[in-house]
């Protein structure tokens, strides 16, 4: 359907700040929020040992095995790589049209590009190009990229939960809100699936919008799947970020990185400057260690964000020929 035109009353004045202007405002009031913290956490570390915060950081990485990190990131960046594509090919196979998973590489990793800014508007990137790469309906490509990220939401809650199951009497205080997060879930879960399957409200038309097409497709099996699928890059992470925080001498298990980390996925997904509430969890979760704790997330979340995008950079002129040529 055409969008439809909007009655001058419904225009915010111009005196009242945009929805878009609100949320970049509360989106740097987060990250300043995080550096104050981290500021105040690390030079707190620093006197403790009767150092200027400079030398205290400056002994925390010169204690780390760089080499073995390296390597260790680049294998992770790689696998990450590849079990993304698959799942991005596979939800396009089901819901739209076979497109073969080497001719989604190029779009896939170009988007990394863009997801140093912003993972979604890196999905968002990837269903332009499919529309005008293979003449796609870009609002269809849209509803398997909104699919996507539904599911994510889902995966990583039902991971953490996993994850706090065996490892709950270890974890903060927080995280007894899992178990209640994951319980309520379910039934969202299932009138989610009822509702676009026609079963809850069948003369409801929203569910009949384009960008809700992937949804009218799926079926429980295609969410099982997608699970299935994503899982491994997830268990992956845990284990190269159980190894890693040993490089950075923090003892870690990785039954209780198994509950830490999807919740420090989704602290990674706010577009805060650096990804500063990734950074912060990490000294939260850890702190007795806040030096080597700050440091690991700083270098780990932004090492993976910008090899991604190098790997990007790789496959960025195949990207162009097949845009534009």
């Amino acid at each position: 359907m055409p969008p439809t035109e909007h009655p001058a009353s419904d225009e915010p004045s111009a005196g009242a700040p945009t929805p878009s202007r609100a949320g970049r405002a509360a989106f740097l009031a987060l990250g300043v929020a995080c550096f104050a913290y981290l500021y105040y956490r690390l030079n707190g570390a620093a006197a403790r040992e009767g150092l200027s915060l400079a030398d205290y950081m400056t002994g925390v990485f010169a204690n780390v095995d760089w080499l073995s990190w390296v390597v260790l990131m680049v294998a992770y960046s790689g696998l990450y790589f590849c079990i993304d594509t698959l799942v991005v090919s596979r939800a396009l196979n089901w819901f739209i049209t076979p497109v073969r998973y080497r001719d989604i590489l190029p779009i896939r990793a170009s988007a990394y590009i863009i997801s140093i800014f912003n993972e979604q508007i890196g999905k968002g990137a990837m269903a332009y190009y499919l529309h005008r790469r293979d003449r796609v309906p870009g609002w269809e490509v849209g509803s398997v990229m909104l699919f996507v990220m539904f599911c994510e939401v889902f995966y990583l809650l039902f991971w953490a939960t996993v994850g706090y199951a065996f490892s709950g009497p270890s974890l903060p205080p927080a995280f007894g809100l899992l178990p209640w997060l994951a319980a309520a879930a379910v039934p969202v879960f299932a009138v989610w699936v009822l509702y676009f399957r026609g079963t809850i409200l069948p003369g409801n038309r929203l569910r009949e919008r384009r960008i809700f097409h992937a949804f009218r497709r799926a079926e429980v099996k295609h969410y099982a799947l997608f699970l299935v699928m994503r899982s491994p890059a997830l268990l992956a992470a845990v284990a190269v970020y159980t190894t890693a925080l040993n490089l950075f001498g923090v003892e870690a298990s990785f039954l209780a990185l198994l509950g830490y980390l999807p919740v420090i996925f989704f602290a990674a997904a706010v577009p805060t400057p650096m990804r500063a509430a990734a950074i912060t969890f990490w000294v939260i979760l850890f702190p007795e260690n806040e030096g080597p704790m700050a440091a690991f997330g700083f270098v780990q979340h932004n090492f993976f964000i910008l090899f991604n995008a190098l790997i990007g950079v790789a496959f960025w002129p195949r990207a162009q020929r097949e845009l534009f040529g």
